[in-house]
């Protein structure tokens, strides 16, 4: 098994992506290669085949390399919720919910064996571990307690390349403070540097490169310029405030930008309608001139209700209900329950709260434990929606809590496989008029499913409904999948590579 790993001299450095991009390119040369993070803390997050759950970024990589998620590509997820508290999941499985430091101090023997016991499982099918770094390895406070990256070199003895953003400034100084912080026998392991997300001429780096060449005894073997026509998935929701999503287009769909959002890759398929915008709604700004609202996941329903009371979006929100389809997606779908009972405060200090009322349904937690299912099922009846009586949808779900119906409200997915509403798994969602939610993550994935409501949009706004054509957001993503892996190739020295692998 050969291992190379990005490493960055900070977050968002993109190492996400080049390790994505090299996946591309050796699984297209015919290489049997894997993504790998030991431990990844996100919100945003996955229900493989196998149900079970692992951190999004982690399934785009696997992705791109052309192969089926699974959770031993990230044997721990954490999952912040409140108090320096995160949900703990090990290999696809919750393993309950820790302070940072009863983690780091009573948890780290865990979590080591789980990622060795990771690695050695995917020894089994692949040649070729790319392995994801977390942050930075130069946060020496933490050193002694990493879990993501020198650590886990050391383990495989990887080939490191280190990534530095020149987008953000400083990147010559990002790159020698970071080698200079870090132990002199793990500054052995960086074999390579590469400078991300470059944007002008990169002659005038020269100088600059020649002196970091000097000082580290390292090659910066690329300059990868910032490409904004790229779309890809995003890790977590500190990339909403630079990633791109296309507004001013005839149709303008809002998601709201809340405080502990989670899965929102649920939307990115919408922006992938020609005519389609999606414009990110803080809670603290009035959203006008919107044709739908999308209130996606969370990690906390309760604290996050509770925000949008404080924001007066809570308010704002049933007032526009009124004039434009509301849409919601586990959390989001909660919110939309008349009482959010948590007699427990298993989510939040505030208990049980009172929801947006949207809906004629209330939300329970407690009853279930975590419910993690990939989820099949068909749309019950037509709707004002837009939604086809038949329509077979594909999901997964990712939630706490059951959801009970009134009888003045009917259900919205009949559930082939996977848990819905209930223990009963017979059912999921609710819908009524222009109001609608379910437990489906990845709902709007299915073509037809989200064809249908984009068309019914269009014909609202008096705009001529597209109908079935091509699936443009699965094309799409093959496509910028592979660019890319060619972004990456035509900008790195891949002879670098070519080495590595044949050593």
């Amino acid at each position: 098994m050969k291992y190379i790993m990005f490493q960055g001299t900070s977050s968002n450095a993109g190492k996400t992506l080049t390790a994505a991009a090299l996946c591309n390119l050796l699984s297209r040369k015919g290489y049997r290669v894997t993504p790998f993070k030991s431990q990844n803390m996100s919100l945003n997050s996955y229900t493989t085949i196998d149900d079970d759950e692992m951190s999004i970024a982690q399934v785009m990589q696997a992705e791109a390399a052309g192969i089926e998620p699974n959770c031993n590509m990230n044997p721990i997820l954490l999952k912040p919720k409140e108090d320096f508290t995160s949900q703990v999941i090990v290999r696809g499985k919750p393993a309950g919910n820790m302070r940072f430091d009863d983690y780091q101090n009573n948890f780290r023997g865990q979590a080591i064996t789980a990622i060795k016991s990771s690695l050695e499982y995917l020894k089994e099918d692949y040649d070729i571990t790319v392995i994801e770094g977390a942050g930075s390895p130069a946060e020496i406070n933490m050193y002694d307690k990493d879990l993501a990256n020198m650590l886990i070199a050391r383990m495989t003895n990887a080939d490191v390349i280190l990534v530095a953003d020149i987008d953000q400034g400083g990147v010559f100084a990002a790159i020698v403070g970071t080698y200079f912080l870090i132990p002199e026998e793990d500054r052995k392991l960086i074999k390579a540097i590469i400078i991300n997300k470059f944007r002008g001429n990169a002659d005038v780096l020269k100088s600059g490169i020649d002196k970091i060449e000097e000082l580290t005894n390292i090659p910066v073997i690329g300059i990868i310029p910032f490409d904004e026509t790229l779309n890809l998935p995003e890790e977590d929701s500190a990339s909403l405030s630079t990633h791109h999503f296309s507004e001013n287009e005839k149709i303008t769909i809002g998601t709201l930008r809340l405080p502990r959002i989670s899965n929102f890759t649920d939307i990115d398929p919408l922006d992938y309608e020609e005519d389609v915008g999606i414009k990110l709604v803080n809670i603290y700004d009035k959203f006008d001139d919107l044709d739908a609202l999308v209130i996606p996941g969370t990690r906390n329903t309760v604290n996050d209700i509770e925000e949008l009371k404080k924001s007066g979006a809570f308010d704002y929100i049933r007032e526009v209900s009124k004039e434009i389809p509301i849409f919601g997606i586990c959390g989001g779908y909660q919110m939309l329950s008349k009482k959010i009972i948590d007699s427990n405060c298993s989510e939040s200090k505030y208990g049980s709260v009172d929801g947006l009322g949207l809906l004629d349904i209330k939300t329970e937690f407690g009853r279930i434990d975590k419910v993690v299912k990939q989820s099949r099922g068909t749309i019950l009846e037509d709707s004002a929606l837009g939604f086809k009586k038949g329509t077979s949808v594909t999901g997964y779900e990712l939630h706490e809590g059951i959801t009970i119906l009134k009888n003045t409200v009917k259900p919205f997915i009949k559930v082939e496989k996977g848990n819905g509403n209930d223990q009963s798994g017979q059912f999921d969602g609710a819908i009524k008029d222009n109001i609608c939610g379910t437990y489906f993550h990845g709902i709007f994935h299915n073509f037809e499913f989200r064809r249908n409501f984009t068309d019914h949009l269009r014909i609202n706004k008096g705009l001529e409904p597209i109908g079935l054509t091509n699936d443009d957001f699965k094309e799409s993503k093959r496509v910028n999948y592979n660019q890319l892996g060619d972004l990456f190739a035509n900008n790195v020295d891949m002879s670098f590579f070519e080495k590595l692998l044949n050593d």
